[in-house]
């Protein structure tokens, strides 16, 4: 049976009206021969999201309009692997206070100029260069916590859930790479970086496809060895003390209209960031 997550529209919901609707839907999926997995909670936008194993669509539909009449706004079909990618862990929350958020922010990075390094150093020492390439992308991952989604051979495909995490991270390997030399003929690499936020439905047919189409469009026009964020990151940033430099309008490949973007300057000063940072960093160097 496929797999299905699916979108509700609750404004002014409560975490616990939320847990409330879960176990009614529970108590009549049987009936129509769904499996609910898990689900999550946004209350900042006032949105749910389900995971569940279903016969159709329409299935979900039905379990939803008997058990509290809540009927989803989207339902998409989605791959388990997918799911995990992108949200981690799937267990069922066993009350209000396990609810979590499907908010994420979703990164792609590109190393510049892959092909002609290639052309220019052969495919040996090139293989050795992308080894220790991925090797400074995956190291920060274990300490600004994210998720590999996809592995692109000269990029990555990349999911936080903390935005704190996702900004330290675009920032400590931005100057990763432009104070390494990774090969000794060849100046730093240089890779642009874009990130974009969202849902995991958002009337899109893939599960954080409009995010990740836009992080992937971001990272097209960025500089190499920049950070460029969409507007909606910028402003959840700046809260954070995050720097940013000054809107930009471009024209991404598949939006009909502009977009504003900014680029990633500095990390937040708070403590924390700070002390992290330094730690890393002295681990790294010695």
């Amino acid at each position: 049976m496929p797999l299905f997550m699916d979108r509700h529209e609750v404004p002014g919901a409560t975490a616990q009206e939320v847990a409330n609707a879960h176990v009614s839907d529970l108590s009549v999926a049987g009936k129509y021969d769904v499996e609910f997995f898990s689900y999550w909670f946004d209350s900042t936008d006032g949105a749910v999201f389900c995971f569940a194993r279903a016969p159709s669509n329409q299935a979900m539909l039905q379990v939803h309009g008997e058990s509290h009449g809540l009927v989803p706004a989207e339902i998409i079909e989605v791959s388990e692997n997918d799911v995990v990618r992108f949200l981690g862990r799937v267990s069922d929350p066993s009350d209000a206070s396990e609810l979590t958020s499907p908010f994420r922010m979703i990164v792609f990075t590109d190393l510049e100029d892959s092909t002609s390094i290639l052309e220019r150093i052969g495919e040996s020492r090139f293989m050795l260069l992308l080894t220790e390439h991925d090797l400074v992308i995956r190291r920060s991952l274990v300490t600004w916590p994210g998720r590999e989604v996809k592995h692109t051979g000269d990029g990555f495909l990349l999911s936080f859930a903390d935005l704190d995490n996702a900004l330290n991270w675009a920032l400590e390997v931005r100057d990763e790479f432009a104070e390494t030399v990774l090969v000794e003929d060849l100046p730093p690499l240089r890779v642009r970086i874009g990130m974009a936020a969202g849902e995991p439905v958002d009337h899109d047919d893939d599960i954080f496809g409009a995010a990740v189409n836009r992080a992937n469009r971001i990272c097209a026009v960025a500089d190499p060895g920049h950070v460029l964020v969409s507007d909606q990151v910028r402003d959840l940033g700046a809260e954070r003390g995050f720097d940013f430099g000054e809107p930009r309008r471009v024209s991404l490949k598949g939006f009909t209209e502009g977009t504003t973007v900014y680029e990633l300057l500095a990390a937040s000063a708070s403590p924390g960031s700070r002390t992290r940072a330094r730690w890393w960093r002295g681990r790294r160097d010695g």
